[in-house]
């Protein structure tokens, strides 16, 4: 098996580049349909922000789309993976604030707001190891 010291002084095997790649798949596998979704329900994306009470929901929506849609392609193709990671990381955590607020919905919304707000949790984690350790070697920023 191959093996070399990444940027970040971590050895890294063709096993760990491939997890590495199977990883970014999966985790773009959330952002670019969604993203997807946002722009071609538009006006639901609106009103969905709007019904949250946040302010600018046009400006959010576009945001929204630029950020799973742009920076979940750019995940994908490990393109400046560190901070594609950070930002998603970072949005992942406010849609969990903005969107899932279990401790204030209804008893019957509870749990699944609460399951949803913990997966996101757990999404930013991941991410964020990508911000740490890179793409591996099977990405546009390791070529």
């Amino acid at each position: 098996m191959a093996s070399s010291i990444s940027s970040t002084g971590v050895s890294t095997t063709s096993t760990a580049d491939v997890i590495a790649l199977v990883g970014r798949i999966l985790a773009a596998y959330l952002f670019i349909p969604a993203g997807i979704g946002k722009l071609m329900g538009f006006a639901g994306t609106v009103g969905y922000i709007n019904s949250v009470g946040l302010p600018l929901p046009e400006v959010g929506a576009v945001l929204a789309i630029v950020v799973e849609l742009g920076f979940g392609i750019a995940l994908l193709f490990g393109f400046k993976t560190r901070i594609t990671s950070i930002v998603l990381a970072v949005f992942t955590i406010a849609t969990a604030l903005f969107f899932h607020k279990y401790w204030s919905a209804p008893d019957a919304m509870k749990m699944m707001q609460q399951i949803n707000f913990n997966k996101n949790i757990a999404i930013a984690g991941g991410l964020l190891a990508f911000a740490a350790f890179g793409p591996g070697r099977l990405s546009v920023d390791k070529r």
